[in-house]
């Protein structure tokens, strides 16, 4: 039987991210950008890497990332959070859940904070450390075995060849290779447009 995932049937309507939106599971996202609103109920508004949705985060959490992170929100973009589900935070003196931070990048180790989760009360938070995987690099192509006799064979044709051949692909693939002997190809170009017609004074230089 097919697997159906509920858990998109359950997102509640807004333009930020909730409590309910973490039912299905923790989320880690990435900062795009930062707004502060001094004066708002919610005065922190971040915008998440291909989200329509923003993250505001608490007053709490807010002290999690200064904690973290430093004062400069400017320095957030491009910094990463797994937010999950804490049912147990209540609002009004009801359990009605709420958004909390487990893991962050930019840190090198577990940081434990002690959090003002009422006028009475204060619980430890421990925030983890999250590894955000490299992006693969491209390798590049290995220039060919006769990348060198390529680039003496196309400056024998004097420096206007050269240069063409050294834009080409091919060229492009020996550059690696041709780089270290350049001073030896110069040469060879130069006196094959010796035994030649010189080159126009306006020609690409080598």
């Amino acid at each position: 039987m097919m697997a159906m995932d509920m858990s998109a049937v359950i997102q509640p309507k807004s333009d930020q991210i909730n409590a309910d939106d973490l039912i299905g599971g923790p989320m880690t996202v990435t900062i795009t950008s930062v707004k502060i609103t001094p004066g708002q109920e919610q005065p922190v508004s971040m915008g998440i890497h291909g989200m329509s949705k923003v993250y505001r985060p608490c007053k709490s959490m807010a002290r999690v990332m200064v904690s973290l992170w430093g004062a400069d929100a400017n320095l957030y973009v491009g910094r990463s959070l797994t937010l999950y589900r804490d049912a147990k935070v209540k609002w009004g003196g009801m359990e009605v859940g709420g958004i909390r931070i487990s893991h962050a990048s930019h840190i090198d180790r577990e940081v434990t904070l002690m959090l003002t989760m009422s006028k009475a009360n204060r619980a430890p938070a421990k925030i983890k450390p999250l590894a955000i995987a490299e992006p693969a690099t491209t390798q590049q192509p290995e220039p060919p075995n006769d990348a060198l006799d390529q680039a003496k064979a196309a400056a024998g044709r004097g420096k206007l060849a050269f240069t063409a051949w050294w834009n080409t692909d091919q060229g492009k693939l020996c550059r690696p290779i041709a780089q270290q002997h350049m001073e030896e190809l110069k040469k060879i170009a130069a006196d094959a447009d010796a035994m030649n017609m010189p080159p126009d004074d306006d020609a690409p230089p080598m």
